[in-house]
């Protein structure tokens, strides 16, 4: 268990709403680390770095949503024309936020060009986000985990943007209304269907190992009834359970009815699909985060794979396919 509690803040499907394609590394308003955690020092933390691309010093507002969307801290900082940020989460995230998990946004504040640095993140409007087509609209992310003591660096994709924001969002005090959708991410509809990777031994938290990650804009609680399927194309009916509401993770290994000899395959899921003991609250909109995830047609969902196995020597990240 152990070596999964911290490794799977490694990468996410990464997905573009409408098209229905991913997309990597394009620069826009803001985007999300969706798996981020540390364990008390530069030793053991997640690291995001930030590229401005504008021609203009422009405010960055990031908060830290626990794994049930409920905020936990935040900041601003000022990024200059052509800049590269390092943010490191055990430096930024204050006392007390050890070992804690959760997903964080980055966004782009709506500033006038000219102004300096230590003006930019006060100015007025600043905690509006930037629209798509704005010119300080021009920040990309990439992301790591470091693990010194377990000798490992996982890779970390972001959720690219444009971000969408409920109506009236101050980027200073984001909730977990805030936030409708990212467009890196697979749009939930009630076709949407995702592919998960696993590749396990039958051995509980040692040998060949799988943790399935899954973020959204929704409420995903519940108990989701999928197909999985062996390298051979064999498939069987089973259910995966999953436990917090907009971060959350299973072990394939540990699922019920999983034929013995499924070790090596994927799990067919439809977000879009209302799953058992789903919570029963209302649907406001664009969303709130009592609503089911399949209850918010045009929100966003990612899912992705973390692998521990010896012949590896290190985490490895599968990114979830979707259609």
């Amino acid at each position: 268990m152990k070596k999964f509690a911290l490794a799977a803040v490694a990468a996410a499907a990464l997905t573009a709403g409408v098209a229905q394609a991913y997309t990597v590394g394009s620069f826009s308003n803001g985007f999300v680390v969706p798996n981020v955690i540390h364990n008390g020092g530069a030793t053991n933390t997640t690291a995001v770095g930030i590229i401005n691309q504008s021609d203009r010093t422009i405010p960055v507002f990031w908060t830290w949503f626990d794994q049930n969307s409920n905020h936990g801290v935040d900041g601003c900082f000022p990024m200059t024309a052509k800049q590269y940020t390092g943010f490191n989460w055990a430096a930024s995230s204050g006392v007390g936020m050890e070992g804690k998990r959760g997903y964080m946004v980055f966004a782009v504040g709506t500033v006038a060009a000219g102004l300096t640095p230590a003006a930019v993140c006060l100015a007025a409007g600043a905690t509006t986000l930037a629209p798509a087509a704005d010119p300080s609209a021009q920040i990309a992310g990439n992301a790591f985990y470091v693990d010194v003591a377990g000798k490992s660096v996982a890779f970390t994709p972001v959720i690219d943007g444009p971000l969408t924001l409920a109506g009236g969002t101050n980027l200073s005090t984001m909730g977990p209304m805030s936030l409708t959708s990212v467009a890196g991410a697979a749009t939930v509809a009630a076709g949407t269907q995702m592919s998960l990777r696993y590749f396990i031994d039958g051995v509980l938290n040692a040998g060949n190992d799988t943790r399935i990650t899954v973020w959204s804009t929704g409420n995903q609680i519940g108990t989701h009834t999928v197909n999985i399927y062996d390298n051979a194309q064999n498939r069987q009916s089973v259910n995966f359970i999953l436990t917090e509401s907009e971060l959350s993770w299973f072990d394939p290994e540990t699922i019920a009815g999983r034929p013995a000899a499924f070790l090596d395959g994927f799990i067919e899921w439809n977000p879009g699909v209302l799953p058992a003991g789903a919570p029963a609250g209302p649907v406001v909109a664009p969303f709130t985060a009592t609503s089911p995830l399949s209850a918010i047609p045009g929100g966003s969902v990612v899912a992705y794979s973390t692998i521990v196995a010896p012949a590896f020597g290190a985490v490895q990240t599968l990114l979830g396919a979707h259609r």
